[in-house]
């Protein structure tokens, strides 16, 4: 098999393992753009969890960095010696997406090891804009319909990164991040050493209602959008969020002690629910 065909289909493995949900959207993608949606969800995944493997803001840079170089020389057509740079390579031949799209998203990263926490609900939101809401929006391009997403994808992607900053919660705690806006924080005196320690009590209880409910605001505001049938795929992993929300408000739910994870088949049939009506 060609040195791309084996690049793409390694992709396609990655994002079934560590993205699902983006994969099973996917699916409802034509074949032939396909691997290229796996191509962008996959280099997604390999720069969001840069931050994870290192512990020195300064590799996590150098990492970036590498990263801008192999988009640059992907879109050159001398792509590096790596699955996805190589898949990229493959991307940027057969699409519109444009690498600076890429590169923008490597920069939004650089928050994850930031030791600052977001400042405000603002920051939070621009930070879920650039990082999954960018990612729908490179999303319709690479299937073929241009800049027709946009304005959707932002309240899309800012729903669907608020949501993932509260899934996540337990997990960056773990790791000494706390994607919580500071000034929510502190409105609620919720101690940061608390939540460090895997217990943000009442007050982070409250704090999930408050996220919870900007991201259903940004929720009903995607969804007023109508949404070109050819485009849906790249929008349709917003269809979930509902349903990690419903549990994650629910009176006493605990993020350290409570999973939000559903089965496979379920969120298919979610998924499947939305393609059907061309709705997230």
């Amino acid at each position: 098999m060609a040195v791309a065909g084996v690049a793409l289909e390694s992709c396609e493995e990655l994002v079934r393992r560590h993205d699902c949900d983006r994969y099973l959207a996917a699916l409802f993608a034509p074949g032939a753009v396909r691997p290229y949606l796996h191509a962008l969800y996959a280099f997604n995944y390999e720069i969001a969890r840069i931050a994870e493997s290192v512990h020195e803001p300064m590799m996590a840079e150098i990492r970036r960095q590498w990263w801008r170089e192999a988009v640059d020389e992907a879109a050159q057509g001398r792509p590096r010696r790596h699955d996805v740079a190589e898949a990229l390579a493959e991307l940027f031949a057969h699409t519109d997406a444009d690498p600076a799209r890429f590169i923008a998203l490597i920069d939004a990263r650089a928050k994850d090891d930031s030791a600052e926490q977001f400042a405000d609900m603002a920051e939070l939101e621009a930070y879920a804009d650039a990082t999954a809401g960018e990612v729908m929006r490179i999303g319709a391009r690479i299937l073929g319909t241009g800049d027709s997403l946009d304005p959707l994808s932002r309240a899309a992607g800012i729903a669907y990164g608020l949501t993932g900053v509260m899934r996540a919660i337990p997990y960056r705690a773990a790791r000494a991040k706390l994607d919580l806006p500071a000034d929510l924080m502190t409105q609620l005196d919720l101690s940061r050493e608390r939540m460090l320690a895997g217990d943000g009590g009442r007050a982070l209880a409250q704090a999930l209602h408050t996220l919870g409910e900007r991201a259903l605001r940004h929720l009903d505001a995607a969804r007023a959008f109508q949404i070109e049938r050819d485009a849906l795929p790249a929008v349709l992993p917003t269809a979930l969020c509902e349903l990690y929300l419903r549990r994650m408000l629910r009176r006493g739910f605990e993020p350290f002690r409570h999973s939000t994870q559903y089965a496979q088949w379920r969120r298919q049939l979610i998924l499947l629910a939305g393609a059907l009506r061309a709705r997230i």
